[in-house]
């Protein structure tokens, strides 16, 4: 299903905008500078976007959009064990990120979003959505008797995302030197077994 709520030509600027803020960081994202990557004029980026955090917040809501088509996609499959869906899931998400690792600049970048409330509540929204699937996988594999109950389903998926994210930062700070995947899958196959009975 193709996103409707914006143009090719936000999708562009938005990408533009991520790509800037993984090159430089996120104080060099201005109009002024957003326009001259894009060689467009100010006033014709304007015609696109209200402002930076309009960008912010196109950026996020697209990524979260594409997330949940992605996930909606993974746990349809209900012929999957709540173990192969975690995978899926999860390698989804590493391969997105391979794919585009200038976009892990903007959502594990706390800074960007501390002072403005929109963005903060955007990228909060993003994280429960997360959640709120791998705790109800979780607690599936606790009611089919899979995986342990000695541990909340909440905590366990809090454990999982928090692994997952050192994994990610990992990633990025080696300078997308590592290998990703295998490593996402080697910490998350070890999570599994400590839960599994």
């Amino acid at each position: 299903m193709k996103n409707n709520t914006f143009t090719d030509k936000q999708i562009e600027i938005m990408e533009a905008a991520t790509l800037r803020i993984d090159q430089y960081g996120i104080q060099e994202l201005t109009i002024k500078n957003l326009a001259a990557d894009l060689r467009l004029s100010e006033a014709a980026l304007y015609r696109h976007f209200k402002s930076k955090n309009d960008i912010m917040l196109g950026l996020l809501s697209y990524f979260i959009f594409e997330m949940k088509e992605r996930i909606t996609t993974i746990i349809s499959k209900e012929e999957n064990t709540p173990t192969e869906q975690l995978i899926q899931i999860f390698n989804s998400q590493l391969k997105t990120f391979l794919k585009k690792p200038a976009i892990v600049s903007v959502i594990f970048s706390e800074g960007i979003f501390q002072f403005n409330k929109d963005l903060s509540e955007k990228v909060s929204s993003m994280m429960e959505l997360m959640q709120t699937h791998i705790n109800t996988i979780i607690k599936k594999g606790q009611d089919e008797g899979t995986y342990s109950e000695l541990t909340g389903s909440a905590t366990i998926s809090t454990i999982i995302m928090g692994s997952m994210r050192m994994t990610v930062l990992k990633w990025k700070l080696s300078g997308h030197k590592s290998n990703l995947i295998k490593d996402g899958n080697t910490v998350l196959n070890g999570l599994l077994k400590m839960i599994e009975k």
